[in-house]
């Protein structure tokens, strides 16, 4: 049986993802840890101090999170809808992380790859046994939905 060729993955080593970091101005300190993902892949990138977004005042980003799309998977529009899709919901206060705009863009290519890079946020489970948690929950979801009900994707399709 002859040997299957490498998946596109197998090249994303940690100097492949520190130069795709670079190639959008965020120069990293060479700390890299890939994070849990199920389809595309995910790595935490600390920021060099004078990089872009390491020492700004407000809301200072001493980390980034990359996101590298799995190749041939998504088309560059449904990656963007997903992005203004988070952004929306960013300005409507639901609680989501969206890609950082960079360069007046929120998706990059590096050699090949797409990907975002976004603020690292720390989280928690909520204490869903809490009624007050499970409000909070329900009035995010609402928001959430409400979002969805007033947008149409870059496809001109209901975001719902």
């Amino acid at each position: 049986m002859p040997d299957a060729a490498p998946h596109p993955f197998a090249t994303l080593t940690p100097d492949f993802v520190l130069d795709a970091l670079a190639s959008v101005g965020l120069v990293g300190d060479g700390r890299l840890m890939a994070l849990n993902s199920y389809e595309n892949r995910v790595y935490l990138a600390h920021l060099e101090p004078g990089t872009p977004l390491a020492d700004t005042a407000q809301g200072a980003h001493p980390a980034v999170v990359l996101k590298f799309y799995r190749p041939g998977r998504w088309a560059p529009e449904q990656i963007e809808e997903e992005h203004a899709f988070a952004h929306e919901l960013m300005a409507a206060e639901v609680p989501v992380v969206g890609p950082l705009l960079i360069d007046g863009r929120t998706l990059h290519e590096y050699e090949g790859f797409r990907f975002s890079v976004s603020p690292r946020r720390g989280g928690r489970t909520p204490e869903l046994g809490d009624d007050e948690t499970l409000e909070w929950i329900g009035r995010f979801l609402a928001r959430l939905h409400a979002v969805a009900r007033g947008g149409r994707s870059c496809t001109g399709r209901r975001w719902t």
